[in-house]
């Protein structure tokens, strides 16, 4: 049997997804939307949501141990794991409750089932196929691991860190990059003996130097280990443990290992390639307006080259609706999407590194770091960091580095300062409200527009 009557079919209901299909039914068009598992994807259930809910508990649990340096005589008895997995699943219950709500709001044909692209626009699910004017695909990514080492028992990926019923002793994260370093920020908060392993100089190394080095220093602090720029080789498991190799010859023994080493497009199994979409390396490769080589065929998300990010998705999502509604809408600027780790403390950027920001424009770019202990909020909240600005020469402010606890709540207006393509001298005449971390901001842009007023000039 085939369907034949949708604007739009969708293929997966993660952020991209669902974002897609929400936005095409507001604007009158009808909608499939296919889903394996639950709407939500990898985000809601297993990513980002349940993700952040584990470190605002760590977050209590620091709070709770170190409450006598704020005044207030405070102890930790311990972690509740069975408790904090069940704060975390309330609030992943409640949310999927809200989107099974909006998409019967917005009469979304929700199908139940793994969908594999046929051709054209049609895709197939348990026999039943599903044929619209237009084709999302939407797949999302999967936890990857590294040649030869085999997720299972010991070895663990995100997913399974985010159902743990205990508290291990000592883990090693394999992987300093978000995912990593996160989950060595919960398990050091809740008493955990770290060491992350990260093949590249530093940690987060994606994010500015400038921002890593922060975040290693306060890792130092924090107890937590972390060996960079060091290979792993192997691991051998058995009832009592972990031993991981590296190939400096040092072991390390555990009663973990994560592997946090980044996620692949999840393209493979779902006829993709077979039917003709122009693929490289797993992903699917599309123009700016985010359509492949198939004619009405978009892909959206995760199996998209570029970040992997929900709010990314999700902004193509809507982009793609727009587009096939026939609204122009303007195109995703990759460098403009906020980028967040949240890690105690923060890393928060949006916007060009320093050294991407020289390649571009040579050495005339210009730089200015804030530090927070200037920032009287950040004193009170006792977070130590730091605030970074790239600026073009003769130009406006092109990247944003903010360190320090909280700092990803900043990151919006940081956006639109490099949406906006301000110059320093249009955001110092803002007024921030005092006392609060946006502070840091105002401060950082004032210096740079050569009128430093909390900083030694």
């Amino acid at each position: 049997m085939t369907d034949a009557g949708a604007d739009l079919v969708i293929l997966g209901g993660g952020s991209g997804g669902y974002a897609a299909a929400f936005r095409a039914a507001e604007l009158g068009l009808s909608v499939t939307l296919i889903e394996k598992d639950k709407l939500g994807g990898t985000c809601l259930h297993r990513g980002c949501i349940p993700t952040k809910a584990l470190l605002h508990a760590a977050e209590v649990a620091d709070s709770a141990r170190e409450g006598e340096q704020f005044g207030v005589k405070t102890t930790l008895e311990g972690i509740d794991i069975a408790g904090v997995n069940k704060y975390k699943d309330q609030i992943i219950s409640r949310l999927y409750k809200g989107l099974q709500g909006l998409a019967k709001a917005h009469k979304v044909n929700l199908v139940e089932g793994t969908g594999s692209y046929v051709s054209g626009t049609t895709v197939e699910v348990d026999g039943q196929r599903h044929t619209g004017k237009n084709l999302l695909l939407a797949t999302g990514s999967y936890s990857r691991t590294l040649p030869g080492l085999e997720l299972g028992g010991r070895i663990i990926a995100s997913e399974d860190a985010l159902s743990l019923d205990y508290i291990p002793e000592k883990v090693v994260v394999l992987g300093g990059g978000v995912i990593g370093v996160e989950f060595a920020s919960v398990w050091a908060s809740f008493g955990v003996d770290v060491t992350i392993v990260e093949a590249l100089p530093r940690l987060v190394p994606n994010e500015d130097e400038f921002a890593s080095k922060q975040l290693e220093r306060a890792f130092r602090r924090r107890k937590i280990t972390f060996k960079t720029g060091v290979k792993f080789t192997g691991a051998k498991q058995d009832d009592n443990g972990i031993s991981v190799s590296l190939e400096t010859g040092e072991t390390i023994e555990a009663d973990l290992l994560l592997v946090a080493v980044g996620r692949g497009p999840n393209t493979a199994g779902h006829g993709y390639e077979e039917a003709g979409v122009r693929m490289e390396r797993g992903f699917v490769l599309t123009d700016d307006r985010l359509r492949t080589n198939v004619p009405n065929v978009y892909a959206v998300g995760d199996i998209v080259p570029g970040l992997q990010l929900a709010h990314r998705g999700f902004a193509q999502g809507i982009f793609v609706a727009e587009e096939i509604a026939g609204l122009e809408p303007r195109v995703i600027d990759e460098s403009g999407i906020p980028r967040v780790t949240y890690s105690h403390p923060e890393v928060a950027s949006v916007g060009l590194t320093e050294a991407a920001a020289k390649d571009k424009y040579g050495s005339g770019v210009t730089t200015f770091t804030y530090d927070l202990a200037g920032n009287g909020k950040s004193q009170i909240l006792k977070t130590a960091g730091a605030v970074k600005l790239v600026k073009a020469p003769d130009g406006p402010v092109v990247g944003l580095h903010l360190v320090g606890d909280r700092v990803g709540e900043l990151i919006g207006e940081a956006q639109l300062i490099y949406n906006w393509e301000a110059f320093p001298e249009d955001v110092a005449p803002l007024i921030h409200a005092h006392p609060t971390q946006t502070e840091a901001l105002g401060e950082a842009h004032l210096a740079l527009a050569g009128k430093p007023l909390h900083v030694h000039s």
